[in-house]
């Protein structure tokens, strides 16, 4: 697959509480002229077909936003066309999507046409044997995400004291007092989620990138506790009230809280930035989250915490062996299924989708 340009996003994440679906944010139906949404088994093509469209989009000028898989992350689940209002996206589980204008903005995209079904028949049990335990390595990594996550929220709340979220309050306030236009907005801003990191077959990665092709100014969280989100949340809705749009960054390890912040609009970008994580480049400011949390409570918890930091990388380690696992198991199924794909009827239905797509 050739490189990637540098918008790209997550909508899916293995969380600790299994697969995280963000793909009702694909792009919302209501603005859209249209979302084609590809059923089809492994290896039929999906991603071909995206990346297709997409450097078709590219070569016309456009902006394509790249939804990487969270499995996979060199293969697509996604590509949007902003300036067409237009998506094409892997409707297949477990990031399952259904329309909700059927016709009139989602249209369906069969690429199991693209299969020799005759000769699939004769790799039957091939097909069957690669595909039994393919689920049960999923659902060992979300068994050691999940217990990962509980370690880390003991961290969490360990250091997360009223006084603290009151700090982290005020300092939200001063920054958006010099970073976001005093104006009064005729209407709110609006809020696109997007994971902007995920936990793959890989470990853990994050596409500082996006974020810094988008965004000149930086400010870097280094957060080792999950304190981040007390101070993002409070930077999104002054942003939001301000007018600005946002695209908001929840962290995938605990979908309900924020790790980053991005606003295009201003170039500005809000990075959390954990050791494992460093952020590329130096940044315009560095919050150092990690010194805000009352020292007292931290010199008395570090045996607690150094303990509970060993026993959540060990747990994400085995989440990650467990997802390469499940990975594996993937390629061995798409090489079963490639061979019996007609290539040249994918180019046709990514083509046909791109002429359409043209005359918005």
């Amino acid at each position: 697959m050739t490189a990637l340009p540098h918008i790209q996003y997550f909508l899916g994440a293995n969380s600790p509480t299994g697969f995280y679906s963000l793909y009702d944010h694909l792009l919302p139906p209501e603005r859209a002229r249209a979302i084609y949404i590809l059923k089809g088994g492994p290896g039929c093509g999906k991603s071909t077909l995206m990346g297709k469209v997409g450097a078709w989009a590219q070569e016309a000028g456009m902006e394509p936003e790249y939804i990487l898989c969270s499995g996979d992350p060199d293969s697509l689940d996604a590509v949007v066309l902003p300036e067409r209002g237009a998506a094409i996206v892997d409707g297949t589980a477990p990031h399952v999507v259904e329309p909700k204008y059927p016709g009139a903005v989602e249209r369906y995209v069969n690429m199991g046409d693209c299969y020799d079904k005759g000769a699939l028949w004769s790799v039957r049990q091939e097909i069957m044997s690669c595909m039994s335990g393919y689920k049960g390595c999923y659902q060992r990594a979300y068994r050691c995400l999940g217990a990962a996550a509980e370690v880390m929220e003991d961290q969490r709340s360990t250091l997360l004291t009223d006084e603290l979220s009151q700090k982290l309050a005020k300092r939200a306030r001063g920054i958006l007092s010099r970073e976001i236009p005093r104006q009064k907005a005729e209407l709110p801003g609006r809020v696109t989620l997007r994971f902007l990191g995920a936990v793959t077959h890989r470990g853990p990665i994050c596409l500082y990138d996006t974020a810094l092709a988008q965004c000149g100014r930086v400010y870097a969280l280094t957060d080792s506790f999950g304190l981040a989100h007390e101070l993002l949340i409070h930077l999104l809705t002054g942003a939001v009230a301000a007018g600005c749009d946002v695209v908001a960054c929840p962290d995938p390890m605990a979908p309900d809280r924020l790790a980053h912040l991005l606003l295009p609009q201003l170039e500005l970008a809000f990075l959390t930035s954990p050791a494992s994580l460093p952020l590329p480049g130096q940044p315009a400011r560095h919050i150092r989250l990690d010194g805000a949390a009352d020292s007292e409570l931290l010199r008395r918890s570090r045996p607690r915490l150094r303990f509970a930091k060993k026993v959540s990388a060990a747990l994400m380690e085995e989440a990650v062996v467990s997802l390469a696992q499940a990975k594996s198991m993937h390629d061995d199924l798409e090489a079963i299924y490639n061979p019996h794909v007609d290539f040249s009827l994918v180019d046709n239905l990514a083509q046909d989708i791109w002429n359409e797509i043209l005359t918005f």
